[in-house]
This record gives C-alpha cells, structure tokens and sequence, in this order.
C-alpha cells in the first residue's frame, strides 16, 4: 500500500525529467491523484477499485514512475483531470495541428462509430490539403 513517504518521494523525484521534451511529470499527477483520494475520503485500494487499475500502478507512481497510457486513461477518467494538464512542454507552440485537433473531435463524437469518424476525417484532411495556402 502506498504510504505518506512514497508520496514525497513522488514529488521529489520530478526534477530530472523536467526538462525533456513532451516529458510528463508523473509527480504533479500523482499529487493530484492524492488531492483527490483525499477528497473523497479513500483508500489508495479503493481508488484501484473504482478506476479499475491496479494497486501496483499506484505504487509505482507513488516511487515517480510513469502510468501505462490504458491507466492514465482510467486513473484520469476516475479523478476528473486533464491529462495534457502534466505534460511538460519545452516548445512554446501552444495549439495542435488544425486537422489534429478535428481529428480529435471527430473521434470523440459519440454520435459517430468509429469508421464514420476516419471516414470523415479522410474527407476532411483531402480538403484541407487541396485548400490551404502554402
């Protein structure tokens, strides 16, 4: 179980990968995480439980390492966050791609399958590049 050292641990830990570019600072995520354990008045299994990750996960980013992409998902699903919130970025471009962020879009809809996502998307990015100014 993850106990209150392993949480300053985390937070120590973050200096070194702060300067790489598109790093994530595990640290930060997991102090929010805790933020919201906390509020909710649970236990680090019980967060395991409801996200559906498991307690080694947990533990893992209470010692500064970095979650698997499938329980960050789960992880920032569960507490509410914004994973791109504890992305580190040494550019100073602060938006995607045009076609990146429809793409996105598109692929969230849920009034759209998944095919008919890429389908539209294919249709867009064909526009797109025969319309833009170079």
């Amino acid at each position: 179980m993850i106990s209150n050292s392993q949480v300053v641990v985390a937070s120590q830990n973050e200096g070194s990968r702060m300067s790489e570019r598109g790093s994530f600072d595990a640290a930060a995520f997991f102090a929010a995480l805790n933020a919201e354990r906390e509020a909710r008045g649970l236990l680090w299994k019980h967060v395991a439980e409801q996200a559906k990750v498991s307690q080694s996960t947990l533990t893992r980013l209470a010692q500064g390492k970095r979650p698997d992409v499938d329980s960050l998902a789960a992880l920032v699903d569960w507490a509410g966050l914004r994973a791109d919130d504890y992305v580190v970025r040494v550019l100073n471009k602060t938006e995607a791609e045009p076609i990146a962020m429809i793409s996105t879009y598109l692929r969230a809809d849920p009034n759209l399958s998944p095919a008919a996502a890429e389908a539209m998307e294919t249709v867009v990015r064909a526009t797109y590049q025969a319309l833009r100014e170079n």
